[in-house]
């Protein structure tokens, strides 16, 4: 594969592997801040990826030594003072639209975090699937040292993941912390030694990759959208999205594992996993 450090006037780059589509933030001269080519770009490249039967899991990660230092301030703020108002709405949706997007991706995303992750990185981190860091990744919500609050949904986003009390403290602090830390508070899913960071995300990917995709996509959604429902609108919307997975399933996935299960009893939960 191509070394991520690889220098290229392509903001985003995409590798595909066994599977895997790993996309690479491309500007480690900027600590990968996104900046608005970076972020028209990514949008096509989701949808790109949501087609390729290339991908099966879709890895993000950083150029360099940084996942992403955030939204790019000069080209966002600094360059939008005195365009008035409807520059800074255009520059509001195209920032947001691709982590959006992220959010209900049809297939698995994982947050790969080499390094530096600040500021508005916080919601196409959050908007991931899952998360694995680096010990030595550093996570900061900075904006308070200059006088902003986490725009851009930050906020929102850390209030999905992190608990009250340490969300508020680093919102408020804007101190730094690592990837050990990120764990502990639920902003990542794993850290380990970034030596090892790209050996773990593979085995994940390769767990992900045995799964079937169909079941996966409707598991995944139906967490997201239930999670703040009241229980009789959760019930109802699992049972309606289970309905909908067997109807798009076309391997018939349900009727093969109950067959690994209850007749080939080659399936035991917690001892291994239905094959597809």
């Amino acid at each position: 594969m191509t070394d991520p450090k690889t220098v290229s006037a392509e903001p985003v780059l995409v590798e595909f592997d066994n599977g895997i589509a790993f996309v690479t933030l491309n500007r480690p001269e900027k600590r990968n801040a996104m900046n608005p080519a970076l972020n028209i770009r990514m949008m096509d490249v989701l949808d790109e990826l949501e087609a390729d039967e290339r991908c099966g899991v879709l890895v993000i990660r950083g150029a360099g030594q940084s996942w992403s230092a955030g939204m790019d301030l000069k080209e966002y703020f600094r360059e939008n003072d005195g365009k008035g108002r409807a520059a800074v709405l255009k520059s509001r949706r195209q920032s947001g639209g691709w982590w959006n997007r992220l959010m209900y991706f049809e297939k698995p995303t994982i947050a790969m975090v080499n390094g530096w992750c600040f500021g508005g990185a916080f919601t196409p981190l959050v908007a991931c699937d899952l998360a694995i860091a680096a010990d030595e990744a550093t996570f900061g919500l900075s904006e308070i040292n200059w006088g902003i609050l986490p725009g851009g949904n930050v906020t929102r986003a850390v209030a999905e993941v992190m608990g009250h009390r340490d969300a508020l403290y680093y919102i408020m602090t804007g101190e730094t912390f690592g990837g050990q830390k990120a764990r502990e508070m639920g902003l990542v899913n794993e850290s380990v030694p970034l030596a090892d960071l790209e050996t773990r995300v593979r085995s994940l990917c390769a767990t992900l990759l045995e799964k079937n995709p169909t079941v996966l996509k409707a598991a995944k959604d139906t967490f997201k959208r239930v999670r703040h429902m009241p229980w009789e609108q959760a019930d109802d919307y699992i049972y309606a999205k289970l309905e909908q997975m067997l109807l798009l399933d076309k391997s018939n996935g349900r009727a093969e594992g109950l067959k690994q299960f209850l007749d080939d009893k080659t399936y035991r939960p917690g001892l291994g996993a239905y094959k597809r």
